[in-house]
């Protein structure tokens, strides 16, 4: 016992003499791990209290008793379920058709795969009702049949064609990875392509497969938007949430559906960190020793493209229709030419809108592109204690569905928190707070980016030895420097990514700021709900429009600014 005491002493004295040799790296481990508390724990910890207070423990029993609820529940889980299957399957058809097979038009199709990841997430149900609805242009223009796209049907039909790019972005990079020399070793032994796929390729991708799943599971019973546009008679509980909280003004009740959605969002995503990761199975130790193979069989070949193209004809359908739909007089009733839609956004209130998100996207994407890469150096390089629970503690700004951080956010930020006359943390939302709740909704930004900041920052670190660091350490230079001139750069990839990201999260998000809008800031995607929610749709599309073109624009910046290489890194690798 002695022993491992003493073992156990020096194991802390050791690593306390490392952060207090650099008190930069003590400084970035305080500062992540209060960002961390401050903006992500408190609000839930906030939000949970409220749901178990005096007035809210009775509410438990009333909702999970009630038919009612218990209906709401069982849509919320049902819709889950069919959007992460139909969106994986989706996903793993786009990706296998970009690895395994032969066919033209890949970079069409990969971009085409993208472009729902940039647009806001109610832009394909405010398109698909305007098609296919009740006077839809092709279901009663076109076939003549009056069909109603509003409930479940209509909600995984928009919500798979909104989220299936996680899936396909997923498991085309495993896809990517598998070493080929394993489908050549089967075809030695004599296995044809059905059987290799069926006992080689499939069982190294389930862990892809089900990740995928569990996000898009995640994903569509966390989503607000779409809901609201499109849920018709079939209620969710992200939008009885919204109910509870715009229409009925009851903090306590919108908290206890919140935990009631929190269970399974948590419960999947801690299956999806701790289980999947585990069953994770590796093919590749180093450079794949074998030859791609792709699938020649025609009817194969051929019907996957096609199931494929079809898919990308759909979405540039629903795409071209927010397009043209913002230059007409009504979409789907008069197809006069107007920039009247235009004129509105512009000069009218969305153009404190377009100022207002693109200023404070602007101002969330440095801070939350940095900040995950900081953290992502500390979890991934540096041992210190709780440093799973810092890195947990990052993650849960994307697992924890927007509808709940909105409501913690009220909970604990719309009052002043602080000792006597001392004051800790200031008012951060609604009415005169700081900024008109744009601090508020600048720090939602960053914590639903930073996450995926987080990842790719990982990723990255673990494919660069650490004995490159360790040299610039040796050679004098502390942490600090090391990680701005040495680490930093070599990460730069993973750095635009997790830029790009976060510029274009934080301009399409809804469910995460819907609480937290003023009458002094106000956000492009609640003026586009306000418009649909009004069957202003040809505003709504302009907006759409407007919008898309920013988050291109800015990724072009980004790519330029960030992504442009220096004459010494061009002449480096020019001596390779």
């Amino acid at each position: 016992m002695i022993t491992v005491r003493n073992s156990g002493q020096r194991y802390a004295a050791k690593y306390l003499n490392a952060l207090l040799k650099d008190p930069l790296l003590s400084i970035a481990i305080i500062v992540s791990v209060m960002f961390v508390l401050i903006t992500i724990v408190l609000p839930l910890v906030a939000m949970v209290g409220e749901s178990v207070s005096e007035s809210g423990r009775p509410l438990f029993q009333q909702y999970l008793s009630s038919p009612v609820y218990q209906t709401i529940i069982a849509n919320t889980l049902v819709l889950g379920v069919l959007v992460g299957m139909v969106g994986t399957v989706i996903g793993f058809l786009f990706a296998f058709v970009q690895v395994k097979l032969n066919v033209p038009f890949k970079r069409a199709i990969h971009i085409i795969a993208l472009v729902p990841v940039i647009s806001p997430p109610f832009a394909v149900a405010t398109a698909a009702i305007v098609l296919f609805g009740r006077n839809g242009t092709i279901t009663r223009g076109i076939l003549g049949v009056r069909y109603d796209i509003y409930g479940l049907d209509g909600l995984v039909l928009v919500m798979t064609l909104s989220f299936f790019t996680i899936a396909y972005l997923n498991l085309r990079g495993m896809m990517e990875a598998l070493d080929p020399a394993l489908d050549e070793a089967a075809t030695n032994l004599g296995a044809n392509k059905w059987r290799i796929f069926r006992t080689v390729t499939l069982p190294m991708l389930l862990p892809g497969l089900a990740s995928s799943f569990l996000l898009l599971f995640v994903e569509a019973i966390a989503d607000l938007g779409n809901p609201l546009v499109m849920g018709g008679n079939y209620e969710v509980l992200a939008a009885r949430i919204y109910v509870t909280i715009i229409g009925l003004y009851e903090t306590t009740g919108a908290a206890v559906l919140s935990v009631i959605l929190l269970v399974p969002s948590l419960t999947v995503f801690l299956i999806q960190r701790y289980w999947i990761n585990r069953i994770s199975v590796v093919s590749v130790t180093g450079k794949p020793s074998g030859t791609p193979q792709s699938i020649d069989h025609p009817l194969v070949k051929w019907t996957l493209y096609g199931a494929v193209l079809l898919i990308c004809g759909l979405i540039v359908l629903i795409y071209g229709t927010i397009i043209h739909g913002a230059f007409v007089q009504v979409p789907g009733v008069r197809w006069d030419w107007t920039f009247a839609n235009f004129d509105f956004v512009i000069n009218g209130i969305g153009s404190q809108a377009m100022r207002d998100t693109t200023t404070l996207s602007a101002l969330a994407t440095p801070i939350a592109g940095l900040l995950g890469m900081i953290i992502a150096y500390l979890v991934v390089r540096k041992e210190f204690w709780g440093r799973n629970a810092l890195d947990f503690g990052t993650m849960l700004g994307i697992a924890v569905p927007g509808t709940i951080i909105g409501i913690g956010y009220i909970l604990v930020f719309n009052t002043p928190i602080g000792i006597g006359d001392l004051t800790l943390i200031p008012k951060l939302t609604g009415g005169q707070g700081i900024f008109g709740g744009a601090l508020a909704i600048v720090l939602v930004f960053v914590i639903r980016s930073v996450p995926a900041a987080l990842r790719t920052g990982s990723a990255a670190l673990s494919q660069i030895d650490p004995s490159i660091e360790e040299a610039s350490i040796s050679l004098g230079a502390d942490n600090a420097r090391t990680f701005r001139r040495i680490t930093l750069p070599l990460i730069r990839p993973a750095f635009l990514a997790g830029l790009i990201y976060a510029f274009a999260r934080s301009m399409t998000t809804i469910s995460a700021i819907v609480f937290l809008t003023t009458p002094q800031t106000k956000i492009m995607t609640a003026q586009i709900l306000n418009e649909v929610e009004n069957g202003r749709y040809g505003n709504a599309f302009a907006y759409c429009v407007i919008l898309i073109a920013i988050v291109m624009a800015a990724i072009g910046v980004l790519y330029f600014v960030v992504g442009a290489q220096t004459g010494a890194e061009r002449r480096l690798e020019g001596g390779r």
